[in-house]
């Protein structure tokens, strides 16, 4: 029996880590690694500026060497704060979800889009896009310009995703990632309504996680 499949949060809203256990409900498969959501309960409320990326990689690395009993880790923060870190010090795959959703994304479509919680955001989103050689690919990067926390449990968060959503379409993007793990609950009904691939990117790095650890099992 492998161990678990351990997804963090990195901020301390338990909204978005709960939201993040309802969105990975369908990957825990009879037979499969355990998929366990968790809270950093020392990172910030909402991680939505450099600051708080950059507070949370000493939290995240003495996490990640207390659970010795993982088979994978999820850095479950679009902007994968403290991913080059957690790695160096983690016996087990880390896998951030900036990194997974964009790389799926681009396996089902030629251009991409990414929704953003704010346009703070955008400048980390484009500086790791450039440091992964895919900035060619970027259609545009858009803002819902709300909180991490607005996005999780907001009233008016689908009827902005979806004004966002189409506005990325018209710049010329043929698949989405939702650009913060607080989103998780609106993909499928947003690629419903949208009619183009939306991709989750905590799914997606779930998704290599667990082709990751049932490889290694054979």
């Amino acid at each position: 029996m492998t161990g678990p499949i351990v997804v963090i949060n990195p901020n301390s809203n338990q909204a978005v880590t709960d939201g993040l256990d309802r969105a990975l409900a369908s990957f825990r498969l009879t037979g499969g690694p355990a998929i366990e959501c968790v809270t950093l309960t020392e990172g910030p409320f909402g991680i939505e500026s450099q600051l708080h990326s950059d507070q949370v990689v000493l939290p995240l690395v003495d996490l990640i060497a207390r659970r010795s009993d993982a088979a994978a880790f999820i850095i479950a923060c679009y902007s994968d704060p403290g991913i080059d870190a957690c790695r160096s010090v983690s016996p087990v795959p880390v896998f951030g979800i900036q990194e997974s959703g964009l790389l799926t994304a681009l396996s089902r479509a030629d251009r991409i889009g990414i929704v953003a919680i704010a346009e703070a955001s955008e400048k980390r989103h484009r500086l790791y896009m450039r440091r992964m050689g895919v900035s060619s690919r970027i259609a545009g990067e858009r803002a819902l310009n709300m909180t991490v926390d607005e996005t999780a449990r907001g009233t008016g968060t689908f009827t902005r995703l979806q004004e966002v959503g189409r506005a990325l379409i018209s710049d010329g993007a043929e698949a989405l990632v939702l650009g913060c793990a607080g989103m998780a609950v609106h993909r499928a009904p947003l690629e419903q309504v949208l009619g183009i691939p939306v991709i989750d990117p905590t799914q997606a790095a779930v998704s290599m996680a667990m082709g990751t650890v049932l490889a290694n099992q054979i």
